[in-house]
């Protein structure tokens, strides 16, 4: 099996604060692996750590067998490694209309035939054509995280990063998103990194994951073993009491 993403022994500090403590995760190619934990257990700083995002103090990350140096990353590593954030609206320019929000990432990277990527990319989130030259402030929160999907889909990249991708939707508009990601997944072959508060989002989404507490990584297993109750951490069993949308089954 090919590693898409290891991380070693990798910390996270603020001045005297630690956001990361010595963690260590491997994600294989082509899966979709999660990150779970309360607020404030390091989960979306490893994402934005892996994205360039946050600044690293030790450790090694490394994506498809590069190592990745510092805060910088290159364009050959976005047109690779792409992230979807958890806020459609803020993650999308208010005064910019989609079609203009698709084409800056293919502009930046040199890429053509933007006219064929624009619409199979709206084509692939299940939007038509006609959402092309609307705002943001046209669009419900669904169909806006659909466009940030499209956004980062449209380079073609072989790893998503996902950051509560649909926290901030209505429960009705998560099931329509999550299913979408995962119907994206299979046909692009990706591998997905994603963070999410909610197990009941990770089982469904993801194979395995890592649980993570005050920075460190606390438990990895399956998402078969957590619907099972095969569980070490008593601090995981909690978790799984505390996520409203969890049914063991």
């Amino acid at each position: 099996m090919t590693t898409a993403v290891s991380v070693q022994n990798l910390t996270v500090s603020y001045d005297d604060f630690k956001a990361l403590d010595a963690v260590g995760v491997d994600v294989v190619a082509g899966e979709s692996f999660g990150l779970v934990g309360e607020s404030g257990s390091g989960k979306s700083t490893l994402l934005r750590a892996v994205a360039g995002l946050a600044p690293v103090t030790e450790g090694t990350i490394r994506v498809e067998n590069r190592q990745l140096k510092g805060a910088r990353r290159d364009k050959a590593f976005y047109r690779s490694v792409q992230m979807v954030f958890q806020d459609p609206y803020g993650s999308l320019h208010p005064r910019q209309t989609v079609d203009r929000q698709l084409l800056e990432p293919l502009a930046i990277h040199g890429v053509g035939d933007g006219e064929r990527r624009i619409l199979k990319a709206l084509d692939e989130v299940g939007l038509g054509s006609g959402f092309r030259f609307r705002y943001p402030h046209q669009l419900s929160g669904g169909q806006r995280q659909r466009i940030a999907i499209a956004r980062a889909l449209i380079l073609e990249p072989s790893i998503l990063l996902l950051d509560e991708p649909t926290s901030a939707l209505d429960a009705s508009v998560q099931a329509e998103v999550l299913n979408l990601l995962e119907q994206v997944r299979r046909d692009r072959k990706l591998t997905f990194i994603m963070v999410s508060h909610d197990l009941g989002v990770v089982t469904h989404m993801c194979d395995r994951l890592a649980v993570m507490q005050n920075g460190r990584v606390v438990e990895r297993l399956s998402a078969a073993d957590l619907v099972a109750g095969r569980i070490g951490e008593e601090y995981t069993r909690n978790l799984m009491v505390a996520s409203k949308g969890f049914r063991r089954g």
